[in-house]
């Protein structure tokens, strides 16, 4: 069990335990939607398509070179001589070993700069989280994973958005 799902269940049965009273402030908050949405996770995704954007078009187009021998294969290979069927199948092998390799090392590059902006971002989110709910003096706060509808009224993702980006 996740630690939000945890959380969740946790929280709902506090709530049960609790007789409802009008003076109980309840608040759920989405902290994928406050981390994605801020504007240094905005920006983090510019930067990371500039950084990233040439190596990925060089996977893009290993893999269309990939593609377009082996539908060469598919749709020539039985007028072509041996010699030359073989030619194309290595280069088609060698261009998707090309491919499968260049793509894995953009995968992991990506994934460890995605892990260092988390990192950095996330004592900020934890504060401007921790800054709404002081300011809003919250009895209960609910992941909105675990939440299946909510009034607006009680989301405060926004707010926690909000104290994010006013934080740099």
């Amino acid at each position: 069990m996740g630690k939000f799902t945890r959380v969740a269940v946790m929280s709902l049965l506090a709530l049960a335990s609790f007789q409802a009273s009008a003076e109980m402030k309840i608040a759920v908050l989405d902290y994928q939607m406050a981390l994605l949405e801020s504007d240094a996770a905005k920006a983090y995704s510019v930067d990371a398509e500039k950084q990233f954007g040439s190596q990925l078009q060089r996977v893009k187009n290993l893999e269309a070179e990939a593609k377009r021998l082996q539908e060469r294969l598919q749709r020539d290979g039985e007028q072509m001589e041996q010699s030359e069927r073989e030619k194309l199948e290595l280069e088609f092998r060698q261009k998707a070993r090309e491919y499968q390799l260049q793509s894995r090392e953009l995968n992991e590059a990506k994934a460890q700069s995605d892990r260092q902006m988390l990192e950095t971002l996330r004592p900020r989110l934890d504060a401007a989280v921790e800054g709404v709910l002081s300011a809003g003096g919250y009895d209960l706060v609910l992941d909105r994973g675990g939440v299946i509808e909510v009034k607006p009224q009680f989301d405060i993702t926004r707010q926690v958005i909000e104290r994010l980006n006013s934080t740099r």
